[in-house]
């Protein structure tokens, strides 16, 4: 029997827009890291490491939960 992988979403894109529609492109430089990276973690296909996430709350400046949601501990 296998586990299901995590569920991590996140609110990368709509913290972009409500920030001056920041691009892909602006965050990925701010963060030292390409745009095809950001397009993952924002499309969820890649989780980031505990610092770059912590490193991209900061970028918007708001809390890690406002920026990443964990879905596993939702009631069935």
């Amino acid at each position: 029997m296998g586990r299901e992988p995590t569920r991590v979403t996140n609110s990368i894109r709509a913290l972009r827009f409500t920030n001056g529609e920041m691009t892909q492109a602006e965050l990925a430089k701010r963060l030292g890291v390409t745009r095809q990276t950001v397009i993952a973690i924002e499309q969820s296909r890649y989780s980031p490491s505990l610092e770059m996430a912590f490193q991209i709350a900061r970028v918007f400046k708001v809390p890690l939960d406002e920026v990443f949601q964990y879905a596993g501990d939702e009631p069935a």
